[in-house]
């Protein structure tokens, strides 16, 4: 098992793929860091040699900021919008969606879910 900027990589899956488990590495940066070490697109995580892996991780920690390096910045940033006082902070703050998404009907996950209160039925006149 292949142990990347501290994540685990599955051995069954694709590398692509299987980089993709590390907090910061989307699609696109996996395919990049394959075709820039020359790893074919149809090898496996338990086919890597110890080389391989060496250079993946070399690649990941010259190039990108990943895992709790990049958890702590969005932390950050996010605290700054809060301290500043602008709407995005004050959106953070209250838990609403951020990003001018609708909030009449949708946003349940942002939103704190309404709680029924059990034997209370609608009255109808």
């Amino acid at each position: 098992m292949a142990r990347i900027a501290g994540v685990n990589l599955p051995d069954k899956k694709r590398v692509e793929f299987a980089l993709r488990y590390i907090y910061g590495i989307g699609a696109t940066r996996a395919s990049l860091i394959c075709k820039e070490l020359g790893i074919p697109a149809e090898k496996r995580v338990f086919e890597l040699t110890d080389d391989d892996v060496l250079k993946i991780r070399e690649v990941i920690d010259r190039d990108y900021q990943v895992e709790g390096d990049l958890r702590r910045v969005v932390t950050m940033n996010i605290k700054r919008l809060m301290d500043l006082g602008c709407y995005r902070g004050l959106r953070h703050r209250k838990g609403l969606p951020v990003n001018g998404q609708r909030t009449h009907t949708n946003a349940r996950t942002r939103k704190v879910r309404a709680v029924s209160i059990p034997g209370k039925k609608k009255v109808t006149k």
